[in-house]
C-alpha cells in the first residue's frame, strides 16, 4: 500500500499541501491541466524557494476580480464540471462538505446557508482540488498525519479578529492531536485542517514504511526560528513494527476497594483505552496501594482522566507521552470441532487464537477454554505450516 504521511510540524495550509505534493513528484503539467478545467480564469505557478535553508516548492494561484461569496452547491458544481478522476473528484467534494459542516456549526446556520468567504475564494478551491488531484497522480492509497501544529495568537478574517485556531479549524480537528509551538500566528488554516479531517485515516507517528520520496511545500511567511514548510513522505507499507504515539494516564490509589478499581477498569476499556493495568505498590508510610496505568490515544486523555476522577478516589493523575511498537498483524479463520475461530498472526511465526471466539465456543460446547484454544492453534498450524 502506498501512503502519504503529512508532517505538519509547522502547520498545514492548502497551498503548502499542493506545493509539497508537487515537490514529492506529482506531475505538474497534469495537475495544472486539471485545475484549468475548473474554468475559474486563474493562472497557476510553482516555483522553488527556501525556508530556513530547506528547499521547498511554493504553489500560487493568480486571478482577477471574482465572486466574493460562494455557497457549497456552487462550489460542488464547479468541482463536478472539472476534468478530474472520479477518485480526486469525490475526495474534493468530501473535503468541502467537511469544511461546510464545520463552518455551519461555528456560525450556527444550516450548511446550505453557509457563505464561504476565504475558503470559497478561487485560491482555496484550487488548493483543495489541487491537493486531491496530486494525491491521485501519486497513486496514494492512504493518507496519514502527524500531530498538527495549529499556531497561536490571533488572525484577521472576514469575521474580524479571531483566536488561533479559528472556530472552524478547531471544529475540524476535534478529537485529533494538535499542539501550538513557534510564532504567534495561524499555522494551520481551515483549508489545511479540512484536508486532513476528510482524508487522513490516522494521526500520530510515522507508520512503518519504505520511503520512496519526500517533498516540502512552502508557506507564505519566512519565520526567524523555524522553517515554514509542510513535509510529505511518500512510502510503501512494510511489516516492520509500527511506532505510534500514545499517552499514559496514571494514578496511585491507596483507599479504593478492589470492586471500585475493577469497575473503573471496565469503564476505561469501554471508553477506548488501549490497555489498563493494576499494579500493587507501596506508597509513603509503607501504605499498600495500587498503581492504575491507562494506555490511550492522545486525543482520549481528557475523557479517560475524567473517568478516573469520577470512579476512583484519586485527586490527581499523571499524563506521560510514550511510544507504542506493534507488529503488523493479520487475521486468519480456522475450522475446529467447536466452530470457526479467528487467529491473529505475524510474519515472525507468532500467532494466537482470538480469546473472545474461543470463550464463546467453550461456553456453547461446554468444554474447557484451553481445549478450544489448543484445537484452534493446531488447526492454524495445519492450515499454514506455522510453528510456535
Amino acid at each position: 500500500m502506498k501512503i502519504c504521511y503529512f508532517d505538519s510540524f509547522s502547520g498545514i495550509s492548502g497551498d503548502m499541501t499542493v506545493g509539497a505534493l508537487i515537490d514529492a513528484g506529482a506531475d505538474w503539467n497534469a495537475l495544472e491541466s486539471a485545475l484549468q478545467s475548473l474554468n475559474l480564469e486563474a493562472k497557476f505557478r510553482i516555483e522553488k524557494t527556501k525556508r530556513k535553508g530547506i528547499a521547498a516548492s511554493k504553489f500560487s494561484v493568480e486571478f482577477g476580480e471574482q465572486k466574493k461569496h460562494r455557497h457549497l452547491p456552487h462550489i460542488e458544481k464547479i468541482i463536478l464540471g472539472g476534468d478530474l478522476s472520479e477518485h480526486a473528484r469525490q475526495n474534493a467534494l468530501a473535503v468541502f462538505r467537511r469544511l461546510g459542516e464545520a463552518e455551519a456549526k461555528s456560525h450556527n446556520v444550516p450548511i446550505e446557508k453557509v457563505h464561504f468567504h476565504e475558503v470559497g475564494a478561487v485560491d482555496s478551491i484550487c488548493d483543495i482540488v489541487g491537493a486531491c488531484v496530486a494525491l491521485d497522480l501519486l497513486g496514494i492509497e492512504e493518507v496519514r498525519s502527524s500531530r498538527i501544529n495549529v499556531g497561536s495568537g490571533t488572525v484577521n478574517t472576514e469575521h474580524g479578529v479571531l483566536p488561533v485556531p479559528t472556530p472552524a479549524t478547531a471544529e475540524l480537528l476535534k478529537d485529533r492531536p494538535v499542539y501550538a509551538s513557534g510564532p504567534e500566528t495561524e499555522l494551520t488554516t481551515p483549508t489545511g485542517a479540512a484536508l486532513m479531517a476528510a482524508l487522513a485515516s490516522g494521526f500520530g507517528s510515522l507508520p512503518p514504511v519504505r520511503i520512496l520520496a519526500q517533498g516540502f511545500g512552502a508557506g507564505d511567511k519566512d519565520f526567524p526560528m523555524q522553517a515554514n514548510v509542510l513535509r510529505v513522505l511518500i512510502g510503501e507499507r512494510t511489516n516492520a513494527t509500527e511506532s505510534t504515539a500514545v499517552s499514559m494516564v496514571e494514578a496511585n490509589i491507596d483507599d479504593s476497594t478492589p470492586q471500585v478499581l475493577g469497575y473503573a477498569m471496565e469503564r476505561l476499556f469501554e471508553a477506548g483505552a488501549l490497555d489498563v493495568t493494576l499494579t500493587p505498590i507501596f506508597m509513603k508510610k509503607n501504605r499498600p496501594a495500587t498503581l492504575i496505568s491507562v494506555m490511550t490515544r492522545p486525543d482520549l486523555v481528557d475523557e479517560l482522566a475524567a473517568i478516573l476522577f469520577a470512579e476512583t478516589s484519586t485527586l490527581g493523575v499523571r499524563v506521560l507521552q510514550a511510544e507504542r511498537r506493534v507488529l503488523a498483524r493479520e487475521i486468519a479463520q480456522v475450522e475446529t470441532p467447536y466452530g470457526k475461530i479467528r487467529v491473529k498472526y505475524t510474519d515472525n511465526n507468532s500467532f494466537a487464537p482470538e480469546y473472545d471466539d474461543c470463550l464463546q465456543a467453550a461456553k456453547a460446547h461446554k468444554v474447557a477454554l484451553r481445549t478450544v484454544m489448543a484445537e484452534a492453534g493446531e488447526a492454524f498450524r495445519r492450515q499454514t505450516n506455522h510453528s510456535k
